[in-house]
């Protein structure tokens, strides 16, 4: 799995001009999924998000995590991320995972990050939408299962 966590003091996703999920201060993730994922590497994932050090402290070190400061996750299914375009000019998705497999385990993702005690917002799988966020800092952070 491959996430792309963002640091944001504000999200939200809209389908068809209606809010599916909304956030204030937390995490945006975009979440991709590819054939060899399992639940291991879902859970793997939610417990790194949940922990990371992301947030400041008073002193303006990064040092407290989305489950110390309270905040909120908004967590978005994004095939995209195992887009190849190595070759020509056109994106190759065969890295993906096929729709049924990869909503099994965004799923059950998001149920692992709620299992640990944060809120979790989401778009809504295989919908074309429209996502915004405010980013702070920037902080934008890649995080793959596999290394």
């Amino acid at each position: 799995m491959r996430v792309v966590v963002q640091r944001c003091k504000e999200a939200k996703v809209t389908v068809n001009g209606e809010v599916t999920g909304e956030i204030g201060e937390g995490l945006m993730l975009l979440v991709g999924v590819t054939h060899e994922d399992t639940e291991k590497d879902a859970a793997y994932l939610a417990e790194k998000i949940a922990g990371l050090r992301i947030f400041e402290d008073e002193a303006g070190k990064m040092n407290f995590s989305v489950t110390d400061t309270g905040g909120a996750i908004l967590s978005v299914s994004q095939f995209t991320l195992y887009g190849d375009c190595r070759k020509g000019r056109r994106p190759n998705f065969m890295a993906a995972a096929a729709p049924a497999e990869a909503e099994q385990l965004y799923d059950y993702f998001n149920r692992e990050l709620v299992a640990r005690g944060l809120q979790v917002g989401t778009g809504v799988f295989g919908a074309m939408m429209d996502v915004s966020l405010v980013n702070w800092g920037p902080v934008t952070l890649i995080l793959d299962s596999r290394g």
